[in-house]
C-alpha cells in the first residue's frame, strides 16, 4: 500500500488540486484570475501529454517532465499558432507548478531547477509609434474655444506635458494642484500607491488655472479635475471618454493633411514625449506654440 502511495506521489499530475486550490489562493495570495490561467495551462499540458504524445496519466511522472520534453511542448504550441507571450504564460505556470512540487517532495528539486533554465521565447519588437510634432502642435490645437473645447485642450496639454497615465491624470483631484508657487506642479499617485509631484510648465499651468476658473469655481478641494455629471450625478471622468476626445480630434488632424497613427490613444502621449525629450527637443518650446494661450 506504501509503494502504491508512493508511486503516485511521484505522477506529474498529483499536486495539482492542491497546488491550484490551497497554495495559490491561500498561501501565495493569487488573484481567482491567475489562479485559472494556471489551470487552463496545467490542463493545455495534459492534452499534450494525452493526446499528442499518447503517454497516460497514469504513466506520466515528474521525472518525465524534462527540458527536451517542455521544449517539444513549446515547439507544439507555436506551429499550432499560439503567440509567444501566450506560450511564455504556459510555460510559466509548469515552471511554478514545479517549483511548488519541489518545495513538498525533495525528489523534484532536480526537475524544477532543469526547468528553470529555459529561457522564454523570444517575441519580435514591434516600432512602438508616436506623434510628429508638427502633428502633435495641430493635435492640441484642434479643440475649439468653447467651454467643453477648454476642457479638452487642457486633457491633451497635460497628457503630453506631465506624461502621465490617463488613469493617473484622472486621478488627480483640485487638492493635488499648486498653481501659485513659483513652480507650479501637481501631485500624483500612481502605480503601486507610489507618490511623486511633477512640476508644470508655466503654459500649462496656465491652461489648467483657466480650466479652473471655469468649471471649478464653487468645487470643493476634493473635487476631481475632470469630471462628468450624468443625471446630475457628477463623477470622476472614464478613459473611454479620453479617449473619444482624442480619437475626435485626431480625426479632425488627419482631414487637415497631418499624418497620424492609425490609432491614437492617451499612452501615445506619454511615449511621444519620452521619444522627443530624448532625441533632445525641449518640450518647453513645443507648449509655447499653443493657440489662444489663456491669459
Amino acid at each position: 500500500m506504501k509503494m502504491i502511495k508512493k508511486y503516485q506521489s511521484h505522477l506529474f499530475f498529483s499536486k495539482t488540486w492542491q497546488f491550484l486550490n490551497e497554495y495559490l489562493p491561500n498561501q501565495a495570495g493569487r488573484s481567482i484570475a491567475t489562479v485559472e490561467s494556471y489551470r487552463d495551462s496545467l490542463t493545455v499540458i495534459k492534452n499534450y501529454i494525452v493526446n499528442i504524445q499518447h503517454i497516460p496519466l497514469t504513466a506520466f511522472q515528474f521525472s518525465d517532465c524534462t527540458k527536451d520534453f517542455l521544449y517539444g511542448f513549446r515547439e507544439y504550441l507555436l506551429k499550432s499558432g499560439i503567440k509567444p507571450s501566450s506560450v511564455n504564460v504556459r510555460m510559466a505556470a509548469v515552471r511554478a507548478y514545479l517549483n511548488y512540487a519541489a518545495d513538498t517532495d525533495i525528489s523534484v528539486q532536480s526537475v524544477a531547477l532543469a526547468v528553470s533554465q529555459i529561457k522564454p521565447c523570444k517575441m519580435p519588437q514591434k516600432e512602438k509609434e508616436i506623434i510628429t510634432e508638427e502633428a502633435l502642435t495641430a493635435l492640441l490645437e484642434a479643440p475649439p474655444n468653447t467651454k467643453m473645447g477648454i476642457r479638452d485642450r487642457t486633457i491633451l496639454v497635460m497628457l503630453y506635458d506631465t506624461a502621465l497615465r490617463v488613469s493617473e491624470l484622472l486621478n488627480i483631484r483640485l487638492c493635488d494642484i499648486v498653481l501659485e508657487n513659483k513652480y507650479p506642479s501637481v501631485f500624483i499617485t500612481g502605480k503601486g500607491n507610489k507618490e511623486r509631484s511633477i512640476q508644470l510648465t508655466e503654459q500649462t499651468a496656465a491652461h489648467v488655472k483657466y480650466y479652473i476658473q471655469i468649471y471649478h469655481s464653487n468645487s470643493s478641494e476634493t473635487a476631481y479635475l475632470f469630471s462628468t455629471t450624468i443625471k446630475g450625478n457628477t463623477e470622476k471622468m472614464s478613459p473611454e471618454n479620453v479617449q473619444r476626445l482624442i480619437k475626435k480630434y485626431a480625426q479632425q488632424v488627419r482631414c487637415a493633411g497631418f499624418d497620424l497613427p492609425e490609432s491614437v490613444h492617451p499612452h501615445m502621449f506619454r511615449r511621444t514625449r519620452a521619444t522627443i525629450c530624448i532625441r533632445m527637443v525641449c518640450h518647453w518650446s513645443l507648449c509655447q506654440r499653443f493657440s489662444d494661450t489663456p491669459k
